[in-house]
């Protein structure tokens, strides 16, 4: 009866040790969170409320990994005239200027057509799981899902460097 009760304590202990150990996933993201600090991103989990997609009575709200590259090539005099604007890849009814299937939720009508075709560039780049992305006078931002995998993760930046680079 002892070895019986010793084996349910060594059991319970190690069930207990194994709820604490990170799964796979966790262990991804962790990887994948290092590696884009390493390239210049700041990494955040943030509160994400997209536009109200159409037919639809609320926004969907989620909290989604938020990677940021901050800007560096803009001066005092473009700090204060950028626009920030944000779009959500949803099907909704403030879609002027953005490809198929992406939509405004700041910022519709304040870019130029220039560009607006360099914005559509970089969506053309982007993972298939990024789900928004933002521009303000500080940084760019990509709101991304994680799921497609570590080698993404060139092409999300190079996506985002081409929006600091036009300032946009």
């Amino acid at each position: 009866m002892k070895v019986f009760i010793i084996v349910v304590v060594v059991m319970s202990l190690l069930g207990s040790f194994m709820w604490m150990m990170p799964t796979q996933r966790e262990k991804f993201q962790a990887q994948l969170r290092l590696k884009a600090k390493k390239e210049g991103f700041m990494v955040q989990l943030v509160r994400l409320t997209a536009p109200r997609a159409e037919g639809e009575m609320d926004g969907n709200v989620r909290n989604t990994p938020a990677y940021r590259l901050p800007r560096s090539n803009l001066d005092k005099r473009e700090v204060s005239a950028m626009a920030p604007w944000q779009i959500f890849r949803v099907k909704a009814i403030a879609n002027e200027g953005l490809p198929e299937g992406w939509s405004w939720k700041l910022g519709e009508r304040v870019l130029s057509e220039p560009q607006l075709r360099v914005l559509n560039e970089a969506i053309s780049m982007l993972p298939s799981d990024v789900m928004a992305l933002e521009s303000t006078p500080v940084n760019v931002t990509a709101f991304w899902n994680e799921s497609s995998g570590e080698e993404q993760l060139a092409m999300l930046k190079a996506s985002l460097e081409k929006l600091i680079q036009g300032k946009i």
